[in-house]
């Protein structure tokens, strides 16, 4: 029986690296991540603000188109609120004074049977009493709200323009928080008019109002003209002015730049 070969030396296992001090010895090298990049502002890059303020140019730009007035064709007759703009809600619409009804005072009784009036910016008394033989113009509305201030400068004109011929414009500010903010909106666009604040929107439930501007026009006996719930144009003032005030002027035509 023969006997076995002697076997040789074992291969290493390639599976296990040797055994090399130095390899053993040396530092691992832990690779650390690239720094955060800073945004141009805040988290957001150049191309990503860039990006928004496109998006925002051209909402403005859709907002514009949409929101154009479009001219009134030579057949649509004399406008009665600004062309494009619409009252701004603020109640159910509902039935209210209609012309010929005699026009609700400024002073009221409420159910605890305290009583209340309705006071100018300065702390002083609004009575339609005290305006008879007047034409009076009410003109419910709010410093926040968009159609009211578009039409700021027609009820500026129209005070201006016919405060001689027997107008008197009376603002009621609704909705509001407090007197200074009337004041300052009265200041900055030089209102010549009375203006009242309504704090208990007691005069706003008399006058049945349920949209911002809304207008009162009354008599000089008292009575109910018209109430058009809307910001008045300049030419739909001025047509009402000129059928209501005995003496008032058609107001002088502005001057075409010679070619």
């Amino acid at each position: 029986m023969s006997e076995a070969p002697e076997a040789g030396p074992l291969a290493p296992d390639r599976a296990t690296p040797p055994d090399d001090p130095a390899a053993r010895e040396a530092p691992l090298l832990v690779t650390e991540p690239p720094p955060a990049r800073r945004g141009f502002i805040g988290p957001f890059t150049r191309r990503q603000l860039a990006g928004i303020l496109g998006v925002i140019v051209l909402a403005a730009a859709i907002l514009v188109v949409i929101t154009r007035p479009i001219a009134p064709g030579p057949d649509a007759g004399p406008p009665t609120a600004l062309p494009g703009a619409t009252p701004f809600l603020v109640g159910q619409a509902r039935v209210g004074l209609q012309p010929g009804d005699l026009a609700p005072a400024l002073s009221w009784t409420k159910p605890d049977g305290t009583s209340g009036q309705l006071l100018d910016l300065d702390g002083h008394p609004v009575r339609l009493e005290d305006l008879r033989g007047k034409l009076v113009w009410l003109n419910f509305w709010a410093s926040w709200c968009p159609p009211c201030q578009s039409e700021t400068p027609v009820l500026r004109d129209m005070a201006d323009r016919y405060a001689d011929d027997g107008l008197t414009i009376v603002g009621v500010a609704v909705q509001e928080t407090t007197v200074d903010d009337v004041k300052a909106y009265a200041q900055r666009y030089e209102l010549p008019f009375t203006i009242a604040f309504d704090a208990t929107a007691d005069a706003f439930n008399a006058y049945d109002v349920y949209a911002l501007p809304t207008q009162v026009f009354i008599g000089p006996d008292g009575r109910v003209l018209e109430v058009v719930n809307g910001p008045m144009t300049d030419a739909a003032a001025t047509a009402r002015m000129q059928a209501w005030l005995p003496g008032a002027a058609s107001p002088a035509p502005v001057a075409s730049p010679s070619g």
